[in-house]
């Protein structure tokens, strides 16, 4: 019984509702499980032919399951499995020692996989950067196909900022179509102690994004221990994309170009 439910979990995951719709109502029809071999064209030309094969195995050799119950079992796992989609999904990253304990995936290959999954706009947001060839690329490589980036640092010591690298010159010579910002100096505030872009993030499409402690550096890359989170799916994503591009709607964040 735990390998068919196992089984019709997976087919939750791995079927188009509409799919399974069809899928369990074909099943539904059925006399006994005898006869399943029946509904296997139901599954579609592109289905995973060894999977189906594992559910008709599994189910077969279960035998207390009915086609009506196995039926709105499969209904029940697609239902589940929109569920999981729309809250999205959370992925530890981290860049530095390991210790074993939990499975992790590196900084850059994470922003890449960001970077290479927008197909519409990508936002990125950074204290500073520069010396990052691979992701250099990547933003070229998302410029070339259409895609609108927008690109947050902070503002060089020459232009108000806290940092002597002149961040948005690099960016600027290695992605010439994105749009560079920083925070106002009339926003942030003025004297001793004036804020700064500290926020690291990278967004694509609403869709996918990273939250991390890693500017884009190749210490931070590479060498540095830097942690953070990948989350695809679910709210948050479109959330801070939209967030963002409200900052530059408001005038919070004004283009480079523009500044003094």
């Amino acid at each position: 019984m735990d390998e068919l439910l196992a089984v019709i979990a997976e087919l939750g995951l791995e079927l188009h509702p509409d799919r399974v719709r069809v899928v369990a109502s074909k099943i539904e029809g059925l006399g006994s499980v005898e006869q399943f071999a029946l509904v296997r064209p139901s599954f579609g030309p592109n289905a995973d032919k060894h999977l189906i094969a594992k559910f008709g195995r599994a189910w077969q050799d279960t035998g207390l399951m009915t086609p009506r119950d196995v039926a709105t079992a499969l209904r029940g796992a697609s239902a589940t499995a929109i569920e999981q989609e729309r809250r999205g999904s959370v992925e530890l990253t981290w860049t530095g020692p390991a210790s074993g304990q939990v499975p992790i995936r590196h900084t850059e290959q994470v922003l890449m996989e960001v970077i290479n999954a927008a197909q519409r706009r990508l936002f990125i947001v950074s204290f500073v950067a520069y010396q990052v060839r691979s992701i250099g690329g990547a933003l070229a490589d998302a410029a070339a196909r259409g895609v609108q980036i927008d690109v947050l640092l902070e503002s060089s010591s020459a232009h108000g900022g806290k940092v002597d690298h002149d961040s948005a010159a690099a960016m600027r010579s290695a992605v010439p179509s994105a749009r560079l910002f920083a925070w106002s100096a009339h926003d942030k505030g003025a004297g001793q102690y004036p804020g700064v872009v500290h926020a690291k993030c990278a967004v694509a499409d609403g869709q996918i994004a990273f939250i991390t402690s890693a500017n884009l550096t190749s210490a931070a890359m590479e060498r540095n221990m830097e942690l953070g989170v990948l989350v695809k799916g679910g709210n948050l994503p479109e959330e801070l994309h939209s967030h963002l591009e409200a900052l530059i709607a408001t005038k919070v964040l004004e283009p480079v170009s523009s500044l003094p």
